[in-house]
């Protein structure tokens, strides 16, 4: 551990007192860095092996720990006696290391001191983990599942390089449709890099509209070797996929997180080859049968509707339409006799009803009391009903059966003189 990093009493004493006009030397910076970094405790780190290249002669060995779902990764270097034999690319482990800063280029790495593998069961734990949390996100949901076409145009491939998966595939398919046609891309289907190329070879398949559906193969492996395909960017990008996906990785007993985001999970890649295609033979005997099938139907219902035609022609309003009309038209004359009787009936009652209500609304009304030689008095200010209201003088009109008159009021008497 190096000493304490000092500083000369010109400078600030402490990061945040530096300025735009008193700044620290770079060089100061790294050793600060470098100082704290020294003082941090050895510790325990988990991530995959990338980049290793053993070195039989070396007393040191370098490579690079990557993270196991961020982007992430720093340089490592141990002694030659610290690393296993089975130490290798794409290896799960855990690390004692203690952080080490490299002040000349301002380099971080990790010293490890102890090397242990993350066991099977742990890798199988956090597979499960990672498998509820996308399960609890609605990812794997039925609704979610695209269906597979009859018979696609084109079938999209993604396969290791010359992989018995590959041939697997092809080969059924072509036996049991000659004329399938596939667009092949070829990835790394184990380490590291393996996620990344499948996702960039789906994505790149998903954009061809002639691509009906695409199938990601893989043979069998340890649980280590299938890891690429729990990925969680390849899984999300499955599910987002447009084109309908089949997984084919490893063998009955395999099931990667992918197989629970696929639309259709094949068991193998013969099994694959048989969902995504139909059989010829198969297709060829199935549309023989039903077109004897519907030979049989039409001739037996073309016999049915030629005996109901036949049952048909014998009743007489066949033998004999004009019969028919006949009929009809003594019913039409019938009930036009009863409706024009019902409308004449109708109609003197309401003329009776009619004149009833004429001669009523005559009795009442004002123009026959004057027919009976009453006569009606009015002024300007209406109909005189009581003499206190006109005066000697005043000038009334009086309405008659037939005609007016002008009056003057020579004299007025009360409703209760005698004379």
């Amino acid at each position: 551990m190096s000493s304490q990093v000092v500083i000369p009493p010109d400078l600030p004493q402490l990061a945040a007192q530096t300025s735009a006009d008193r700044p620290w030397p770079l060089a100061l910076l790294s050793n600060k860095i470098s100082e704290y970094v020294n003082r941090m405790s050895p510790l325990w780190v988990e991530g995959e092996v990338l980049q290793y290249t053993p070195r039989a002669s070396s007393r040191v060995q370098f490579f690079t720990l990557r993270d196991l779902s961020e982007q992430v990764s720093v340089n490592c270097k141990a002694w030659t006696n610290v690393v296993p034999d089975e130490f290798s690319e794409g290896s799960r482990v855990i690390l004692r290391v203690k952080p080490d800063y490299w002040v000349g280029n301002g380099s971080l790495s990790l010293q490890v001191a102890e090397v242990r593998f993350a066991g099977v069961g742990d890798l199988l734990a956090r597979l499960e983990a990672l498998r509820k949390k996308l399960a609890e996100e609605g990812l794997f949901r039925q609704e979610l599942k695209k269906t597979l076409p009859f018979l696609p145009r084109k079938i999209g491939l993604i396969c290791g390089s010359n992989a018995k998966a590959k041939d697997d595939v092809i080969v059924n398919a072509q036996a049991r449709w000659p004329e399938v046609d596939f667009v092949i891309r070829e990835v790394k289907v184990q380490g590291s890099a393996s996620p990344a190329q499948v996702t960039a070879a789906l994505a790149e398949l998903d954009a061809m509209t002639e691509v009906d559906v695409i199938v990601i193969a893989r043979g069998g492996g340890s649980v280590e070797d299938l890891m690429p395909f729990s990925d969680e960017g390849l899984v999300r990008a499955v599910v987002a996929a447009h084109t309908p996906v089949v997984t084919a990785i490893g063998h009955e007993g395999d099931r990667p997180i992918i197989d629970d985001a696929a639309d259709y999970r094949a068991s193998t890649p013969t099994d694959a080859a048989k969902r995504i295609v139909p059989e010829v033979a198969e297709e060829k005997r199935v549309l023989s049968e039903g077109l004897r099938r519907g030979r049989l139907a039409i001739d037996r219902r073309l016999s049915l509707a030629q005996s109901e035609l036949e049952t048909m022609m014998t009743r007489p309003v066949l033998a004999n339409p004009q019969s028919f009309v006949e009929f009809r038209e003594e019913d039409l004359g019938r009930h036009r006799e009863r409706l024009t009787e019902l409308m004449e009936r109708r109609i003197d009652t309401d003329s009776s009803t009619l004149d009833a209500v004429r001669r009523h609304l005559r009795s009442l009304s004002p123009q026959s009391v004057l027919d009976r030689g009453y006569s009606v008095l009015r002024t300007k200010d209406g109909v005189v009903r009581d003499s206190s209201t006109l005066e000697v003088g005043d000038r009334v009109e009086a309405l008659l059966a037939s005609g007016r008159l002008g009056l003057d009021v020579m004299a007025i008497r009360s409703g209760d003189d005698s004379e």
